[in-house]
């Protein structure tokens, strides 16, 4: 016991080292990863190895999903065709103003296996109370199944309005499944929804917790919103289920978001989606059936692609997509996020594209959820200011939406951050939509939210305090991890 104690120093050294080895060998991150994860692990060693555990350590996608049996379902024949004309250079032309769509539509349709569709009807929701009322409105009138899946999901009086439209509809004889991210979604359990439960419907959970919030999966979050009634409308977007989502929390104000109501042809694409998800639980599983896909009568004329990544994917499906989107912009870019975090690629394009005279107009909170998180991100954002970009902080309430908009042509609304979380550890959803009338509808959105914001300058940002600098240093230095 004494030879432990009279080499303490030297034993923890031992193991530390150990330890790095793992994470640099056994892992293989990319660089940026490996040296934040050292640098936690020499800071705060032994210990750092736990956190690592818990909050760092790959998942492997052949657990997650048999991508082999359910990649697509339904819609391996529709893509394949769609892949075929591309390649003999057929080449759809959505009404996108002055941007060239075609690269990115064959990117996501022979890469990514992403359905271009043409007929969607699509509305645009930016308040809360009007989206889950259209929503649970669409829930009362569902006739066959109802497919939800959310992030986060709270027991409150929003959550209980939903769960009452679910079990009621389940009492119909509708088939209710819902899906909620475990890690998201800690406030509600079985209990909470024995209602729906004894009405037939089924709940699941994604990546469970076995141990309240403690799993080894917890750094990997099913962060999409997804619901299918029917097989013929779906919704999408920013929003969960919580009664801030409607603005009635007083820490953040009014919530600014973007959520989608599609009808058409793109639902499929949210359709398969889910189901892939709701399988990947190994309960409970759904198989294919025409009845999920039904004939869309939809007289919409909307383009889209929906495109889905997460830390199962071979591509970083949706970072590929912004990164297309601002290499493609001429004249202007338009970015809404809560977080902007971003790797070094979507940072340089960002800086490329100022450099070489398109506009960048860059939208954030005025007010933090994560604090971290927030002082990174006002420092990323800030970086832009030196190459000519608009930096806006919304000061109504919180900003919450996932926005990219280029040359008034094409739109994408979605769950994503631009943030390295979003690109590689959770699992998420975007809509793009080709259509300068759509686009224009978001653009007017942003500018109206614009009105309701102030101005980040340089003198503003280099009068900050030291602790604000202190604070953005820490955040720095751990961004790839946040």
């Amino acid at each position: 016991m004494g030879f432990v104690w009279n080499n303490i120093g030297t034993i923890f050294l031992v193991i530390n080292t150990i330890l790095s080895l793992i994470i640099v060998f056994r892992e293989r991150k990319d660089t940026v990863h490996t040296w934040a994860w050292l640098l936690i692990l020499t800071f705060i060693p032994v210990l750092g190895f736990v956190l690592y555990i818990f909050i760092g350590k790959g998942i492997s996608k052949e657990k997650i999903f048999d991508l082999r049996m359910q990649n697509k379902l339904g819609l391996n024949i529709e893509i394949a065709d769609q892949q075929r004309a591309l390649e003999r250079g057929l080449f759809p032309k959505p009404n996108t103003n002055l941007v060239d769509s075609q690269q990115l539509i064959y990117m996501l349709t022979m890469f990514e296996s992403s359905l271009y569709t043409m007929n969607n009807d699509i509305k645009l929701y930016t308040d809360g109370r009007e989206k889950f009322d259209a929503l649970i409105a669409d829930i009362h009138q569902a006739k066959s199944h109802i497919h939800m899946e959310y992030y986060i999901y709270r027991s409150d009086a929003l959550g209980i309005e939903v769960r009452d439209a679910l079990t009621e509809a389940a009492k119909r004889g509708v088939k209710v499944l819902l899906l909620l991210d475990a890690w998201g979604s800690t406030q509600v359990n079985n209990k909470f929804f024995a209602p729906l439960i004894e009405a037939g419907g089924l709940v699941e959970f994604f990546f469970p917790l076995f141990v309240p919030y403690l799993n080894p999966r917890m750094n990997y979050r099913n962060h999409r919103k997804i619901v299918v009634i029917d097989g013929t409308i779906g919704y999408t977007g920013g929003f969960n289920v919580g009664n801030e989502y409607l603005g009635l929390v007083s820490t953040f104000g009014y919530w600014r978001d973007n959520h989608l109501r599609i009808v058409g042809d793109a639902v499929y694409t949210l359709q398969n989606r889910f189901m892939m998800d709701w399988n990947s639980q190994h309960k409970h599983e759904v198989a294919y059936d025409v009845k999920y896909f039904p004939e869309n009568y939809s007289i919409g004329h909307y383009a889209s692609q929906v495109v889905s990544s997460g830390p199962d994917s071979e591509h970083e499906q949706i970072k590929m997509t912004y990164l297309k989107m601002i290499n493609l912009a001429k004249k202007e870019i338009l970015i809404q996020t809560p977080y902007y975090i971003p790797d070094a690629s979507i940072h340089e394009a960002l800086k490329l594209a100022l450099l070489s005279g398109v506009k960048v107009r860059l939208q954030i909170p005025n007010k933090p959820d994560h604090i971290l998180v927030y002082w990174a991100t006002y420092s990323f954002a800030a970086e832009l200011l030196d190459y000519g970009a608009i930096i806006e902080t919304y000061e109504a309430g919180f900003i919450h939406a996932k926005t990219m908009i280029i040359d008034e042509g094409i739109a994408s609304v979605g769950s994503a951050n631009i943030d390295v979380r979003s690109f590689r550890l959770d699992f998420e959803v975007n809509t793009i939509i080709y259509d300068s009338g759509f686009a224009k509808q978001v653009r007017d959105a942003f500018f109206e939210d614009s009105e309701k914001s102030h101005l980040l300058t340089k003198k503003i940002y280099q009068e900050r305090g030291l602790l604000i600098k202190f604070k953005e240093g820490i955040a720095r230095l751990i961004s790839p991890l946040l």
